[in-house]
């Protein structure tokens, strides 16, 4: 692709790296049948190269409106578009410094810049989702149901079958350690999801060390283009994780594939910052999904899921049959496409077929708050195809996805990790 950058950014970094990625886009088209959104609309400036070339004009000067920030805005980030593109255009980085742009160039409305500042002050902040989540669990039965179906109800779908109970951190033990980031959301919403990790990861012989003094991985900001408090949140965590790589932890551990995607792209993110880059770039090394540790430990997994019983139906006595929904993250964003399946079907679960997998499920963090429409659609379809055969229940790799996949099926949704902990827990 031909370009002449404006003026304005043409010697900025955010420029050079914009030129070289619009350069690498060859108008091929494979990235249409990949993209949700234009799957759903249909209109080209709703899929990736037709926004690729709507941030080309933005970046060569010409006018922009709002019309312009709504084809973005409707973007989930999601990356399926990375995975299909041959010529390997880094789509995900140019959309982020074509919305940061935008920002500048085109004023939100009073309400959209409210609900944006809200999200941004409530979200990345684990008791205020506590306390919100409180408060909304309580008024839920008075709540619209557009609205109620967000809320978690204050009980989970029982699987007597499964006996998952809010498992114990266990002490470390072992010689080789790793570092878990808690992160914000999980712990209000699923308090079970890191310790269950960290009880699997002690079975194989691994320590979980717990951050202090961590919080919100950054995703959040960074996805509203607010770069500023982005980056604030990830020296903040910089600085709690790296006593921990110093003293020679061998990973940075995440149970939210979101949230590892994030940290991997820390190293990136701080590279021009003279007291950060170095350690930046070695977290950003270490920094892997739950998923992706095992499977490195699959030898170690294995011989501690064959001390312990299978989990069946009580019906059946049949393996359990288990939907796996893999986030786009997972998928997408680290690359780890087809991981989660094998570790599962090692535990002794069935995995039921899910048609159209690299879909993205409409979650994408706030997406389903500022695109409640698209992603409804999404949703149901999402859900559709994880129902189609018949499933027991449902597993995920991210806490966005699986409070967004509770709000549009009866079926329960827990992490995957929840079910390795619940088998290695009959050992």
């Amino acid at each position: 692709m031909q370009t002449a950058l404006a003026d304005f950014i043409r010697s900025t970094p955010a420029g050079r790296e914009a030129d070289a990625i619009l350069r690498s886009c060859v108008h091929c088209g494979f990235c249409l049948p990949a993209c949700p959104t234009y799957q759903l609309l249909g209109d080209e400036l709703d899929s990736p190269r037709g926004r690729i070339y709507l941030m080309k004009q933005l970046l060569e000067g010409e006018p922009v409106t709002a019309r312009t920030q709504l084809h973005l805005d409707r973007c989930l980030t999601c990356r399926a578009c990375e995975s299909a593109c041959p010529s390997g255009v880094r789509y995900g980085r140019l959309l982020d410094i074509g919305r940061a742009l935008l920002e500048e160039r085109v004023p939100r409305s009073t309400p959209a810049r409210v609900q944006r500042y809200l999200l941004r002050r409530i979200v990345p902040y684990r008791q205020r989702v506590r306390a919100l989540l409180g408060v909304a669990t309580a008024l839920r039965p008075l709540l619209p149901r557009a609205l109620r179906a967000r809320v978690p109800s204050s009980a989970t779908p029982a699987v007597p079958f499964l006996a998952l109970r809010p498992p114990l951190w266990p002490e470390p033990r072992h010689a080789r350690r790793v570092v878990l980031l808690e992160g914000c959301v999980q712990p209000a919403l699923a308090a079970g999801i890191n310790p269950a990790a960290a009880q699997v990861l002690d079975r194989i012989g691994i320590a979980t060390v717990r951050v202090a003094g961590g919080g919100c991985c950054g995703a959040l900001s960074h996805h509203l283009s607010v770069h500023t408090e982005s980056l604030a949140q990830v020296r903040r965590n910089v600085d709690a994780l790296w006593p921990h790589v110093a003293a020679g932890a061998e990973a940075v551990v995440f149970a939210a594939s979101a949230c590892a995607a994030m940290v991997c792209d820390y190293g990136r993110l701080l590279k021009d910052d003279p007291a950060y880059a170095a350690r930046a770039e070695r977290i950003s090394a270490l920094a892997c999904d739950i998923s992706q540790l095992l499977a490195a430990n699959a030898g170690a997994l294995h011989a501690a899921l064959s001390d312990a019983a299978p989990i069946t139906a009580p019906d059946t006595r049949a393996p359990l049959r288990v939907a796996f929904q893999a986030p786009c993250t997972l998928q997408h964003a680290l690359r780890a496409r087809g991981v989660v399946e094998p570790l599962l079907a090692a535990a002794g679960f069935t995995l039921t077929e899910v048609a159209d997998g690299g879909r993205c499920c409409g979650s994408a963090g706030t997406y389903s708050l500022l695109q409640p429409e698209l992603s409804a659609r999404l949703l149901r379809a999402k859900v559709a195809a994880l129902e189609a055969a018949a499933p027991e229940l449902i597993a995920t790799a991210n806490i966005g996805c699986l409070a967004h996949l509770r709000s549009g099926t009866a079926l329960p949704v827990y992490h995957w990790i929840e079910l390795l902990a619940a088998r290695l827990a009959r050992g």
